[in-house]
C-alpha cells in the first residue's frame, strides 16, 4: 500500500473494517481519534495514548494558529515532533470553531470569516487558503477542508448558502499546497435536509478528496434523525474512500454510525467526562463525586484492564476527585479513553468475524445487567 490507499478488508451489513495508509503509519478502521485540540490530549502523555491503543489523534488548526502559532511549530520540526507523537495526526480546519464560537464572528462571506480571537479579542481572518497553509505548516497526516458548519435550526435559505459556500471553500482547499504525504478530506454539509446533503455530497465528491467527512451533525438534532441522515449520507459517498463522522463519542452513537458505514470519528467526551469526575461504564457513566462510592472497593468496571481499574478502587478515585487531586482526573481520563478505544476495537473484530449485530446485542445485554 502507498500513502492515501484505503483498503476495505471486511463488511458486515453496512459496517466496514478497513486499513488507511498515512505518512506516519497504518490506521485500522473503524477508529476513534482522541482529541488533542492544542497539541495535547488533556491530562495524558503520548506514551499513555499508545499504551491505550490509540492509533491517530486530532489537533485543531484554529487554536494552534493562535497559540503557539504554526510558524513556531514548523520551526520546531512540525506537530509530530512538537507534541512527541510519532503516529498519524488529523487536523481540523477550524471550520467548526467558526460555528461553535459564532458569537465572535463579525462576518462570513465567500472569501472567508472575520472574527475576534478568543485569546486576546483581536480581529482575525480565516480563509480556506490560510486554514490549509496552517495545516501544511503543522505537517499533519490528514488535513480537513475549510467548511461552514450550521446550527440545526437554520432556515432553508441559510442552509443552502452554507452548502454552496462549503463547496466553494472545498475547491480552494483542494487546490492549496499541502505538506509532503498529507491527505486532504472534504466535508459534506446539509444538516438533516437530505436534498441539501445530496447536493453537498455531489459537490464535494466531484472535487475529489482522499476521504470524506460527514459534518454538521451532533449539533442539537434528535439522535434518530441524525443516524438516518448518516446512513443516507454514507450512501452518497464513494465506498472506496474513508468516511469520517465529526464529533461523536458515546457508545450507542459510535456503534450506530459504525453500523451505518462510518470509519473514523472523534470526540472530546471521554476526556471531558474524566476531567469533571465521571467514568464511562457499560450503559452510561458514574459520577465519582457521589457519596455512595466513598466505601466502594470495586473497580470502576469489573474486568477492565486500564490502569485505573487494575490498580485502584472507586473509593480511592472518588477520594482523589473530591480532594482536587490531579491524579484522579488523569485516571478517569485514561479509563474513559480506554473504554471507547476498546469498544471500537471490539467492533472492528466483530465486523471482521461477521458478528457485528451479535456484538451489539451482547453489549446491550451487558449494559442492561450492569450494577453500578
Amino acid at each position: 500500500m502507498s500513502i492515501g490507499d484505503f483498503e476495505l478488508v471486511a463488511r458486515d451489513g453496512g459496517a466496514r473494517a478497513g486499513i488507511l495508509e498515512t505518512a506516519h503509519g497504518v490506521v485500522e478502521t473503524p477508529v476513534f481519534m482522541p482529541v488533542g485540540t492544542k497539541a495535547s490530549v488533556k491530562a495524558l502523555l503520548p506514551s499513555e495514548l499508545r499504551d491505550l491503543g490509540a492509533q491517530i489523534v486530532l489537533g485543531n488548526t484554529y487554536h494552534l494558529h493562535f497559540r503557539p502559532g504554526a510558524d513556531v511549530i514548523a520551526d520546531l520540526g512540525g506537530l509530530h515532533r512538537f507534541m512527541a507523537w510519532d503516529g498519524p495526526i488529523l487536523t481540523d480546519s477550524g471550520g467548526f470553531q467558526v460555528f461553535s464560537l459564532r458569537h465572535t464572528a463579525d462576518r462570513v462571506d465567500d472569501e472567508g470569516v472575520t472574527f475576534q480571537s478568543v485569546y486576546d479579542g483581536s480581529r482575525a481572518r480565516f480563509t480556506p487558503e490560510l486554514a490549509m497553509q496552517v495545516q501544511r505548516q503543522l505537517g499533519s497526516d490528514i488535513a480537513m477542508a475549510f467548511d461552514e458548519c450550521t446550527r440545526a435550526d437554520v432556515t432553508p435559505e441559510q442552509l443552502a448558502e452554507a452548502v454552496r459556500r462549503t463547496a466553494l471553500w472545498a475547491q480552494r482547499s483542494r487546490a492549496a499546497e499541502r505538506a509532503p504525504g498529507q491527505l486532504v478530506f472534504g466535508i459534506v454539509q446539509g444538516a438533516t435536509d437530505l436534498a441539501m446533503r445530496e447536493r453537498s455530497a455531489a459537490d464535494i465528491v466531484g472535487i475529489g478528496f482522499d476521504g470524506y467527512a460527514i459534518g454538521g451533525l451532533s449539533v442539537g438534532e434528535e439522535r434518530g434523525l441524525m443516524l438516518d441522515t448518516v446512513a443516507a449520507t454514507a450512501g452518497m459517498l464513494p465506498a472506496e474512500r474513508p468516511r469520517y463522522f465529526m464529533g461523536i463519542g458515546d457508545a450507542d452513537g459510535l456503534l450506530g454510525v459504525i453500523e451505518r458505514g462510518v470509519d473514523m470519528f472523534d470526540c472530546v467526551l471521554p476526556t471531558r467526562l474524566g476531567r469533571t469526575g465521571s467514568a464511562l461504564v457499560p450503559g452510561g457513566k458514574l459520577n465519582l463525586r457521589n457519596a455512595r462510592f466513598a466505601r466502594d472497593g470495586s473497580p470502576l468496571v469489573e474486568g477492565c484492564g486500564c490502569p485505573a481499574c487494575r490498580d485502584f478502587s472507586r473509593a480511592y478515585i472518588r477520594h482523589l476527585i473530591t480532594q482536587d487531586e490531579i491524579s484522579g482526573l488523569r485516571l478517569l481520563s485514561v479509563h474513559n479513553l480506554h473504554q471507547v478505544i476498546e469498544l471500537v476495537a471490539g467492533a472492528r473484530r466483530a465486523i471482521v468475524e461477521g458478528r457485528f449485530a451479535r456484538f451489539r446485542e451482547e453489549l446491550a445485554a451487558d449494559a442492561a445487567g450492569a450494577i453500578n
